[in-house]
């Protein structure tokens, strides 16, 4: 009797290879100093990880709202759990480090919701968009341009909303000291993670992969001295497009001064999110064409390229609003022992929600 044939692997996909080699080779010719090289290294890293671990943040919410299943978005809790291990005492002991931390207030609340919303109709978040892109989803090409531009028109409201009433940073290592804000911060990852899973026990291939991506996420933070954030990258790239086509942004209260109007007017890749962007894409590119798991072949159609592009918009405008995403938001914030990280992902909620009834416009499940 006749065995059956397995099926082969996937081949590599040569001329995807040649493109994420030839990318990585631009990227390092274009950076001014090449201390930075390092950083494009792990973050490359990190979008490779993305890629062969199959991990992201948005399908999460998903599985947690329509499924009622929350081992994927409770298992994710491990990575700021793993990263703060780091990020806190580090960047508040150690000079030349820093953390992220933010005011509690109505941009954090509903900057939240819009990108929950535009996160789900686009099928991606900050990262997700930047992995999906190397991998060569359509959809993320789509997105990405409106997520640069939601990023601006963001910008461009978030100094006249952070002058309305809120509460202020709420810095648990300022209130606890440093190790007793790690504590506390601990304590409260494992509470949201414990709320989430609802008794239910976390496969344990997603908690080894969330291990896995905190660790580099903290390695991430040592050698660029801040916690990973993708945002402002985006934003900034936006910022440069239309200072390129002649709109003179440093009129603008967000950019007329300061580190910003120094970003604007500098190098591109010299902003460290601006770098890790490309790394994470490039890391994407090279390990989905290894594997031969590039999807650029699909077809997108007018609804889903809507849905990417209003979604994109959303997520620009709500992470400027809010201070991030899922990574430079919850993961930094919460990594950093900053209270906002923790009411981001409770406001993400509700617009994760509306997004997802809102998917089947844009021919979504």
């Amino acid at each position: 009797m006749a065995g059956t044939l397995a099926a082969a692997p996937p081949r590599a996909h040569v001329p995807g290879l040649m493109l994420g080699l030839g990318g990585t080779a631009l990227a390092m010719l274009a950076l001014n100093d090449v201390a930075l090289l390092p950083l494009l290294a792990v973050a490359m890293l990190l979008g490779a990880m993305f890629v062969v671990l199959d991990y992201g943040f948005t399908g999460g919410f998903r599985s947690l709202l329509v499924d009622r299943d929350g081992r994927t978005l409770g298992a994710g809790f491990v990575v700021p759990a793993v990263a703060a291990l780091v990020i806190l005492p580090v960047g508040t002991l150690v000079e030349g480090y820093g953390r992220f931390v933010a005011p509690i207030g109505p941009p954090l609340v509903v900057g939240a919701a819009l990108f929950g919303i535009g996160m789900q109709i686009t099928s991606g978040c900050g990262s997700g968009t930047l992995v999906a892109m190397g991998q060569g989803s359509r959809r993320m090409w789509v997105a990405l341009p409106f997520f640069c531009l939601g990023g601006v028109l963001g910008s461009l409201m978030l100094p006249a909303a952070l002058r309305l009433p809120n509460l202020g940073a709420v810095d648990l290592p300022a209130l606890f000291g440093t190790w007793g804000g790690l504590a506390v911060t601990e304590g409260l990852l494992l509470a949201g993670a414990l709320l989430i899973l609802r008794g239910a026990r976390p496969q344990r291939e997603k908690l080894l992969a969330g291990l896995a991506v905190g660790v580099v996420v903290a390695l991430l933070f040592l050698v660029s001295g801040m916690p990973w954030g993708i945002t402002m990258g985006l934003t900034l790239w936006g910022g440069q497009a239309v200072q390129a086509l002649g709109l003179d942004l440093t009129r603008f209260e967000f950019w007329a001064g300061g580190w910003t109007r120094e970003a604007l007017e500098g190098p591109l890749l010299a902003l460290h999110g601006s770098l890790t962007n490309i790394g994470l894409v490039l890391g994407a590119l090279l390990a989905a064409a290894a594997q031969g798991r590039l999807r650029h072949g699909s077809p997108i159609g007018w609804r889903g390229a809507a849905g990417a592009a209003l979604g994109g918009l959303l997520m620009g405008v709500g992470a400027r609003l809010s201070f991030g995403c899922n990574v430079g938001a919850f993961l930094g914030g919460a990594s950093s022992g900053s209270l906002h990280g923790f009411v981001w992902i409770l406001a993400v909620i509700p617009g994760c929600w509306a997004g997802i009834l809102l998917r089947p416009l844009f021919g979504l499940r």
